[in-house]
């Protein structure tokens, strides 16, 4: 159903009531509310959500141009603030970082995660901190990421070989599919302990039609009391697409349980650590603390596969496309990698501290190309006064990170331009403390997956602007690589084209 389609439906059921609405919300305001952020005017019944166009992050940022840093817009009955400066989101992220932890809870997280039992969409609470822990210590720890060193060596490897063999032929290459190849091998070698079979290309097809479902415009979490008619049969499609994904994850549960004997204790996939963890409670020390099931296996694997490898291919993606539309930039990169790695070997992963130049393009890359460039929505948790603004209980929050990175207070007048060097004299941290540029988030919610998709971004880049020299196909100049943005699905914007080029290997070995 178009967007234009449920705008009728919506003012045909509630035209005739906006007017009340509006009145008593007046008033409510008046007597009870502070002075909200100011916001553009909207429409009754839908607010603004016939504003917001196919890549919401750039009219929200056109708009707070307006509005300023943080705005208040209506999208259905949701209240919803929009933060666009460094200044204001760590006033949301650190200042009041526990009021706004939470998450508004929504029909594909009630759905697909089981009642939202996972981490990335599941509300603050006590049993969010519990799994965000198991995360931490069982998943996503330093000895974890160490253990999965020698896959990534193969698989890199694997693909390294796949492009000296193209450089041979001369062949122009599909970058943007290979990319998302290796990333897709690399998790699920990690997650689900081998790569990619026949079997998964139905879990891809199905993973892709999930994140089309949670990120398609979704009356019901704008307008609550519609859930029940299920206008767009989106919630049907949930469920049955739920029950797909159970299906295969069902099977690769029960493949890892009937080989759990043959299996080495010192390299064990996340399913066999969550399986190890079977029956046993969250959290050991509280007896009422929920007990890990099948359901919260199921949930968890989902929250990590639907997120790691999409991200991490696309952030990739981007961060080549800059280089090799920046001859300036590749050349600069090439010569810190021949100076510190030599000509006679590939990079290995401790090489890479060393790499500064490497890690200004990255930053770089990430700044103006954020993957999220707009957070996973947060909500507050109590009524709250930011910077002389209230803010109400239950309002969505949207840190809107691709307009924090093209701020010329910040940046500078040349913000759209692709400047590593912006970084040489100073240190943009990427943990969350440097508020100008948080690409996975800050506070209690930055994303719990940023150490190992920072060694994956820095090691494929390193390897690939090494090993080989890039050259536009026959017929096409760098110039001619387009920036377009597709149509956001989910929390991620990638390309909107495949980027495509011809590699030339250069080392000695």
């Amino acid at each position: 159903m178009s967007l234009l389609a449920v705008v009728l439906i919506l003012l045909v059921l509630f035209g005739s009531f906006g007017f009340l609405f509006a009145k008593v919300s007046r008033h409510g305001s008046s007597r009870n509310l502070g002075k909200l952020p100011p916001g553009p005017r909207g429409l009754p019944a839908i607010g603004h959500l016939h504003m917001l166009g196919k890549l919401p992050h750039q009219t929200l940022t056109h708009l707070s141009k307006i509005y300023g840093p943080i705005m208040s817009i209506k999208l259905g009955t949701v209240r919803t603030i929009v933060v666009s400066s460094p200044r204001a989101a760590e006033l949301f992220l650190k200042t009041h970082d526990l009021v706004f932890a939470s998450r508004p809870k929504t029909q594909a997280g009630e759905i697909f995660f089981n009642g939202s039992k996972a981490v990335v969409l599941t509300p603050y609470s006590k049993y969010w901190r519990d799994v965000r822990k198991l995360y931490a210590v069982h998943l996503l720890n330093p000895s974890k990421i160490e253990q999965f060193k020698p896959i990534r060596t193969e698989e890199i490897g694997v693909v390294m070989n796949h492009l000296k063999n193209a450089a041979e032929k001369d062949e122009v290459v599909n970058v943007s599919n290979i990319m998302v190849e290796l990333l897709e091998n690399l998790v699920y070698r990690m997650i689900f302990g081998r790569g990619k079979n026949d079997a998964d290309d139905k879990l891809k097809e199905l993973l892709e039609e999930i994140a089309s479902t949670t990120g398609a415009f979704n009356i019901s979490d704008y307008f609550p009391l519609l859930a029940p008619l299920d206008l767009q049969g989106l919630a049907r499609r949930m469920k049955t697409q739920r029950k797909s994904i159970d299906v295969i994850f069902d099977k690769i549960i029960e493949e890892h349980e009937q080989q759990k004997h043959h299996r080495s204790k010192d390299h064990k996939d996340f399913v066999d650590v969550l399986l190890s963890l079977l029956d046993q409670s969250i959290d050991p020390q509280d007896e009422k603390s929920e007990i890990i099931s099948r359901t919260h296996i199921k949930a968890i694997l989902l929250d990590i596969v639907g997120v790691a490898s999409e991200t991490s291919a696309k952030a990739i993606e981007w961060t080549f496309s800059e280089i090799l539309k920046n001859p300036r930039v590749m050349k600069k990169l090439r010569e810190e990698l021949e100076t510190v790695i030599g000509m006679d070997k590939m990079v290995q992963e401790s090489d890479l501290p060393k790499l500064t130049y490497l890690d200004m393009v990255i930053k770089e890359g990430l700044r103006l190309h954020p993957v999220g460039p707009l957070s996973v929505p947060h909500e507050s948790m109590e009524d709250v006064w930011v910077d002389g603004f209230y803010i109400p209980r239950k309002s969505t929050v949207l840190i809107n990170m691709w307009s924090m990175g093209r701020d010329r207070d910040v940046w500078g007048d040349n913000t759209e331009e692709f400047y590593p060097e912006r970084y040489e004299n100073e240190d943009s941290d990427i943990q969350g403390l440097d508020f100008k540029f948080i690409p996975f988030g800050s506070g209690r919610r930055r994303c719990p997956g940023m150490q190992m998709a920072m060694l994956n971004l820095r090691l494929v880049l390193a390897q690939m602007v090494h090993s080989f020299d890039w050259k536009m196909p026959y017929g096409m100049v760098s110039e001619d690589i387009d920036m377009d943005e597709e149509h956001i699905a989910y929390v991620t914007v990638g390309r909107a084209n495949n980027v495509f080029a011809r590699p030339i290997y250069r080392l000695n070995c």
